[in-house]
């Protein structure tokens, strides 16, 4: 790896990534325009540690899913993803392996949809990017590290979510979302990433197991679903997910009937999620 190109070439993009354009307050001192080095690791899911080891060429060797992260929150074109992936010696990813490239055209559109929740997930259910509302209604997934991201292992294997479910509501979801794994599988076979995370379903999950071996292909429906919030309390939103053609991506979109309590609750989400982020 040229690590100290690649931390030049990283300390450059930084430097024009304008933090209000990433989703984040703009306010107070600023010695750049562009993101602090906390603002990237905090959008790319890695350590500030990581973040300065990397830019002063004393981290070499970053995985896949880092480069992978970080030309994410650069915003970085695919000819700067394919540089950023070649500098470290990896293959940029290929037809082969699930797509987790968000093109600059789509972040712009999930830009303008700041009062949305708004998730975007790989074809394997991994998230990929929440925004600030997404964040406040269903959990801060900056935390969250390697299979912490994935939906099926969080359901199945983690801490679940917020949704509440009846039982028969929530089994037909589990058979939905593995059925929905499978089709992707299906499509990506060489995919080493995903295979290794349904081998550890399997073998950690005799309820996915039993889904699994069933050999039930599908896709994940829309749904109606109640969000048991902390601070707002239970609100019922549409949750749609729509995909993008030539990206095999999904854009999780949750929405209230306008004039309900739910979109009332919904707008106080929004004031009480960015109050917590500038604080």
């Amino acid at each position: 790896m040229k690590a100290t190109e690649f931390g030049q070439a990283m300390r450059r993009w930084r430097d024009r990534v304008l933090p209000e354009t990433a989703g984040l307050p703009a306010g107070g001192h600023r010695r750049a325009t562009g993101l602090r080095r906390e603002e990237l690791a905090l959008l790319a899911g890695i350590s500030v540690d990581y973040v300065t080891r990397l830019e002063q060429g004393r981290a070499t060797n970053p995985s896949a899913q880092v480069v992978e992260a970080l030309a994410r929150a650069l915003r970085l074109s695919g000819d700067e993803r394919a540089y950023l992936f070649r500098m470290t010696g990896l293959v940029p990813p290929g037809p082969e392996t699930v797509p987790a490239y968000i093109t600059p055209s789509v972040q712009r559109m999930l830009d303008r949809l700041t009062g949305t929740p708004v998730g975007v997930y790989d074809a394997a259910w991994t998230l990929l990017m929440a925004n600030p509302l997404y964040a406040a209604l269903m959990g801060d997934p900056s935390g969250w590290r390697g299979n912490e991201r994935n939906g099926v292992w969080r359901n199945f294997l983690g801490p679940g979510n917020r949704v509440r479910q009846t039982p028969e509501a929530h089994r037909a979801f589990e058979a939905g979302l593995v059925a929905d794994l499978r089709a992707t599988a299906g499509r990506y076979p060489a995919d080493q990433h995903l295979r290794r995370l349904v081998a550890q379903l399997r073998t950690n999950s005799d309820r996915f197991a039993e889904l699994w071996d069933a050999g039930v292909v599908g896709w994940q429906q829309a749904a109606r679903k109640t969000v048991e919030h902390p601070q707002v309390g239970p609100l019922t939103l549409d949750c749609d997910v729509l995909s993008v053609a030539g990206s095999d991506l999904r854009i999780m979109i949750y929405t209230a009937e306008p004039g309900t309590q739910d979109a009332e609750r919904l707008a106080l989400l929004a004031v009480l999620g960015t109050q917590t982020l500038v604080g």
